[in-house]
């Protein structure tokens, strides 16, 4: 999943003020939303080309064809940068499974596109997914609080989907998905997914067993 392309489109580091002329309109804080994006993208590409401990600030303001002065602007210091990138990544593939899933469907297929988007979304950018697994648990207290906030999100949106189908199909989907139950489901996938990706093993290959398992909690659960 690709948070945006803009790290690598930037324009020669000579040019550092970039932002576009004020006669197309551009609010300051657009540009500033524009230079935090690409600050952030990045730090995703230099995490898959050579990992987040081997990552600099000089590396990311290289990537983004920005200065040390703009990081800092935006960001208190590497793990800062390091944090807004895990949480634009869940962001995106929240969105993204949202996207996917169709309440009008059956249950069956809604399952299934919402599997396909989550694990595809890891399975794109391993490197990535690898890196918060590995170093979000030595960031202390914020990545502890980043690592469940982002857990309870997946969860909420889970409860969502299924409220959603609720109400495009009374008669299929019975009762509501609470919380808790949510909850499991999405620890139990995303602890699958860390050991997988530790084992390094082809996470598509988990699809056929997680849509089974999800399928039948929710059954269990919704009918």
């Amino acid at each position: 999943m690709t948070v945006s392309s803009q790290a690598q489109t930037g324009r020669p580091p000579e040019r550092e003020a970039d932002e576009p002329p004020r006669s197309l309109g551009r609010t300051g804080q657009d540009r500033a939303v524009g230079h935090r994006e690409r600050l952030i993208d990045a730090m995703a590409t230099s995490i898959e080309e050579r990992g987040y401990r081997d990552t600099t600030v000089a590396d990311v303001v290289r990537l983004a064809r920005t200065s040390r002065r703009n990081f800092y602007e935006h960001f208190d210091d590497r793990d800062g940068c390091f944090l807004a990138l895990f949480d634009a990544t869940n962001q995106a593939m929240l969105e993204e499974i949202e996207a996917a899933v169709a309440p009008d469907r059956p249950l069956d297929d809604q399952v299934d596109a919402a599997v396909d988007a989550y694990i595809s979304s890891v399975a794109s950018h391993p490197a990535l997914y690898q890196s918060f697994v590995r170093e979000l648990p030595g960031l202390g207290d914020q990545g502890a609080v980043r690592g469940q906030a982002t857990v309870e999100r997946f969860a909420e949106m889970l409860v969502g989907l299924v409220d959603r189908a609720r109400a495009a199909q009374p008669q299929l989907v019975a009762h509501p998905l609470d919380l808790d139950t949510a909850i499991i489901v999405i620890g139990g996938l995303r602890e699958l997914l860390v050991l997988s990706l530790q084992q390094g093993r082809d996470l598509r290959e988990l699809r056929t067993s997680v849509r089974r398992t999800i399928k039948a909690i929710l059954i269990g659960t919704l009918l």
